[in-house]
């Protein structure tokens, strides 16, 4: 069995991981794009352009499914991917966790790229899950570029900015970007101790874990997390195929996964 994953850099790690939690005898292929990326501040039309072709590279290796790991390729090009590639793939979307914070109740913060936060998408899930809690939209301006980077300074200056614009009666955050995912302790760090003392710990919010379980129904699987790992992981880098750079051995999620594995040609 095989689950694709693509994004336009290493966001699709939180996901891949969850996958690799959940089926470790799965083989993973993560299809980024660096000679496009960032997608944030590209048009609509382009977005889905460079989506479309991360996803007929992961659909040539004849994946169970394919994730779009990426939130602004989600918004722009899921309908677009899912046409071409359904039924013979299918294809999951990522969408922020605003239902499940909302349902906890209590004020929440949406933590999203400045391109996201305030959209008529962002907007539009607020309103049709938002339960009715206080919702505060928080833009993160450099926060994925950093996180992509493993810009560890950078991180912290853009974390320790959003969290300066998220109120302090907060009971959860939720991460509107994949890759703010990976440094999701570093945002607790910074919001917890602008609540009050009494505070609860805030509640942090991703789609990882959802989105990878998602992906396994769709493939009809079912999580084993106790099955032997298979080892196979294919790396490819705007079609080619690759290998993971050292910056995802920043992160907890990168070093989880299985060794290289390059298919020949």
């Amino acid at each position: 069995m095989k689950i694709a994953l693509m994004d336009s850099g290493i966001g699709l790690l939180a996901a891949a991981a969850a996958v690799h939690r959940l089926r470790p005898d799965a083989e993973l292929l993560l299809s980024s794009d660096p000679d496009g990326m960032p997608w944030g501040p590209r048009t609509p039309q382009d977005v889905t352009a460079h989506a479309l072709d991360c996803a007929r590279a992961a659909a040539a290796h004849a994946p169970d499914a394919l994730i779009i790991a990426c939130n602004t390729a989600s918004v722009h090009a899921l309908d677009a991917v899912r046409a071409e590639l359904e039924p013979g793939v299918p294809v999951i979307g990522t969408v922020p966790a605003i239902k499940p914070a909302a349902a906890a109740g209590g004020p929440v913060a949406i933590w999203a790229t400045p391109a996201t936060t305030g959209s008529p998408y962002q907007r539009a899930l607020i309103r049709d899950f938002g339960n009715g809690a206080r919702i505060t939209e928080v833009p993160c301006p450099g926060l994925a570029d950093a996180v992509e980077r493993a810009d560890t300074a950078a991180i912290d200056a853009a974390v320790a900015a959003a969290a300066e614009l998220t109120p302090g009666d907060v009971r959860a955050v939720v991460l509107g970007c994949t890759h703010y995912e990976l440094v999701a302790e570093r945002i607790r760090a910074a919001v917890q101790p602008r609540l009050a003392p009494t505070a609860p710990p805030v509640a942090l919010h991703g789609s990882a874990d959802a989105v990878a379980a998602q992906a396994l129904r769709r493939a009809g699987l079912v999580p084993a997390p106790g099955a032997r790992p298979s080892g196979a992981l294919t790396v490819l880098l705007s079609g080619r195929a690759g290998s993971l750079g050292e910056a995802v051995l920043s992160y907890p999620e990168g070093r989880s996964l299985p060794a290289v594995s390059i298919p020949s040609r």
